[in-house]
């Protein structure tokens, strides 16, 4: 059985999100205890948390707090979705698909993805560049960063004029950087911890970069500030955008956070501070879906098409071992048949490999259409053949 539990912005707000990782955290340490979890993958991104567990049993007996749970074809058909970003907030964003390679990549590195979860995600990331190249699902400005963007505009008007300061230099710093060179602003600070990684997008942005402890010096005459770091606490308290910034600033500045967990705190906005976060995307990501309604309708055709071809390589995994062990029986009576041969006819003068590669062929072909039957049955979940199958060819020793 394949598990899919997750949240994310569909049904929940950010608090919620931040509240229920830990939740999440806490059922799959339970799963863990209580089940045999074969194999797994999470997957955490700004608006979203999931594990995918290969298990033998569905632990049915645990509160999910209001966490998704989805199970086989829909698990599947939810992760093909999500690599085309369908179940994205913004309808066709290129990221998820680079976090679902990142998240497989980290689970094959730890040796926790076998062979059905391989299955299951080389096929999702398959699906979602295929998608890409098919539809005009990801045209145009489409990630959460150019959303960012697009609400500071929304408040502002024109940002050509206007000082924006981002805060981070990891992948959705990058995607605000690359959102905003195309507005050509004048006046774009970077900070992030490490300085080089910094100026490094300041460079590319035509901006400047500065450390973290120049932050509030920064701040101070900033228009907009957009915050995207990976920090697990706030970095811009109350007390903290106070100090920096000047009193008659501040009910004008803009500050937009994008972060997961949020890296500015609530109370930031009683400053008179218009503070928006990953929430405040919606309206900009419904407009967005109905520009892409007719893209993603031809997406949902290629997923369709896929699930029927995952599906059927699932079930072809679960005859495999049967198949292995055929084949192993096979080789090894094969073998020493073949051995036999050999000393009865003697000196071959180097005619061996005509006989070796005659019993090959003979057995690949006496067992061609069994192993196509088992294959068969599999996809069509044909128990009472493959419990046959393992009991014939089960081995003996």
């Amino acid at each position: 059985m394949i598990l899919n539990i997750r949240i994310d912005h569909k049904t929940a707000d950010i608090n919620k999100i931040e509240e229920s990782t830990t939740t999440m955290d806490e059922i799959f340490a339970k799963i863990q205890k209580e089940h045999q979890v074969r194999e797994f993958i999470q997957l955490k991104t700004c608006n979203r948390a999931e594990i995918y567990l290969v298990m033998d049993e569905s632990p049915l007996d645990y509160h999910w707090n209001g966490l998704v749970v989805e199970k086989d074809e829909k698990a599947l058909e939810h992760v093909l979705k999500l690599s085309c970003g369908l179940e994205s907030m913004i309808i066709g964003e290129d990221q998820i698909l680079g976090q679902l390679k990142d998240a497989y990549k980290a689970s094959v590195k730890t040796g926790c993805c076998g062979q059905v979860l391989s299955t299951v995600f080389t096929k999702a990331i398959h699906v979602g560049q295929s998608v890409r190249k098919k539809t005009r699902i990801n045209q145009g400005s489409v990630s959460i960063g150019s959303a960012a963007v697009n609400l500071a505009e929304s408040v502002l008007g024109n940002l050509k004029c206007k000082k924006v300061l981002v805060i981070g230099a990891g992948k959705m710093g990058t995607l605000v950087a690359k959102a905003l060179v195309e507005k050509h602003l004048q006046a774009i600070v970077v900070a992030n911890r490490t300085y080089d990684r910094a100026l490094c997008l300041a460079k590319e942005l035509g901006g400047s970069a500065i450390h973290f402890d120049s932050l509030s010096r920064a701040m101070s005459d900033a228009d907009v500030v957009i915050s995207a770091t990976g920090a697990p606490h706030n970095i811009l308290t109350q007390e903290k955008v106070s100090a920096a910034v000047p009193p008659e600033h501040l009910q004008t500045m803009v500050m937009i956070d994008i972060a997961n967990p949020r890296d500015i705190e609530e109370e930031v906005a009683q400053l008179g501070v218009k503070l928006y976060n990953i929430d405040d995307l919606r309206g900009i990501a419904d407009k967005n879906k109905k520009i892409r309604e007719t893209e993603a309708k031809e997406a949902e055709k290629i997923i369709a098409n896929e699930l029927e071809l995952l599906e059927k390589s699932l079930r072809h995994l679960e005859v495999e071992p049967v198949i292995a062990q055929i084949r192993a029986q096979a080789e090894t009576i094969r073998m020493r048949e073949t051995q036999k041969a050999f000393r009865k006819l003697g000196d071959m003068n180097g005619k061996e490999k005509v006989v070796d590669d005659l019993t090959k062929v003979v057995v690949d072909r006496v067992f061609l259409d069994i192993i196509h039957n088992l294959k068969e049955a599999a996809e069509n979940n044909n128990k009472d053949v493959l419990n046959t199958a393992k009991y014939i060819f089960k081995n003996k020793n």
